[in-house]
């Protein structure tokens, strides 16, 4: 019954941040804010949902694949999401910042 519960309690707060996380990249202003959001997806909102996947599955060789899963997106999601960032950079994409802190600092 406790693990029932806590795997929902994944699998929700899961499909809550990927959907945060959907917004965000829909309504964010610059692209540096949008690859932020979709960080956020990959490791928070999938990372849950696996987890509550992984509680729902019990200890057989479904688990095992989870996370396997849970480990490579583990890794590669920060991967990409900092190397579509230095890339941006190199290729000229400057944040948009607010006009205070841009006034403040000259």
């Amino acid at each position: 019954m406790i693990i029932d519960a806590l795997s929902w309690f994944l699998l929700v707060s899961g499909s809550v941040f990927c959907i945060i996380s959907a917004i965000g990249v829909l309504r964010l202003p610059d692209y540096f804010s949008r690859i932020h959001a979709a960080g956020i997806l990959d490791s928070t909102g999938t990372g849950a949902l696996i987890l509550g996947l992984m509680l729902q599955g019990g200890f057989t060789l479904v688990t095992v694949k989870l996370l396997m899963i849970l480990a490579i997106i583990v890794i590669t999601g920060p991967t990409a999401t900092h190397a579509l960032a230095r890339a941006a950079l190199h290729g000229g994409l400057t944040p948009e910042l607010d006009e205070e802190e841009t006034s403040s600092n000259s």
